[in-house]
């Protein structure tokens, strides 16, 4: 058994998300591993200061369009030929929940992208693939988007 029968694809479905996937898929088949996605939603903490109804409609239809591009994620994944054990929805800060979420499971690998920011947005933004390799308790690989295709 591979130290990787669990794989982790944590997804923000950006073009470098699209070229982790791929190499994911790769990975999970070549492997024989079972795959899991994970999309990070942002907390939107400006709703909650003024929290009324109109609000709440607000945020009910951003977490169900954050629902719907995972679902349709997964769907991808699945019709390239992918078996996706299961999905997750989570909100919060990215690196954390990645880093949590990959413990919980108990994943051997950890799939991300990365965007490639510059050294000072880096140090000002923070970068969500540099945390996420500095604090999970396995490997993790982070797929540039330059990256063409994995076969």
């Amino acid at each position: 058994m591979s130290i990787f029968a669990k794989i982790l694809l944590a997804t923000d479905g950006s073009e470098s998300s699209e070229t982790a996937a791929r190499a994911a898929l790769y990975l999970s088949k070549r492997l024989d591993s079972e795959m899991h996605i994970v999309c990070v939603a942002p907390e939107y903490p400006y709703m909650h200061a003024y929290y009324d109804l109109r609000n709440q409609e607000e945020e009910e239809r951003l977490r169900r369009e954050d629902k719907r591009m995972l679902d349709e994620y997964v769907d991808h994944v699945r019709q390239a030929g992918g078996t996706v054990a299961d999905s997750y929805l989570r909100m919060g800060e990215a690196a954390k929940v990645i880093v949590e979420l990959a413990e919980e499971l108990d994943v051997g690998l950890v799939v991300l992208g990365s965007r490639g920011l510059g050294l000072i947005r880096r140090a000002l933004m923070g970068s969500v693939s540099d945390s996420v390799v500095r604090h999970a308790h396995c490997p993790v690989m982070v797929i540039r988007s330059a990256m063409q295709q994995i076969v």
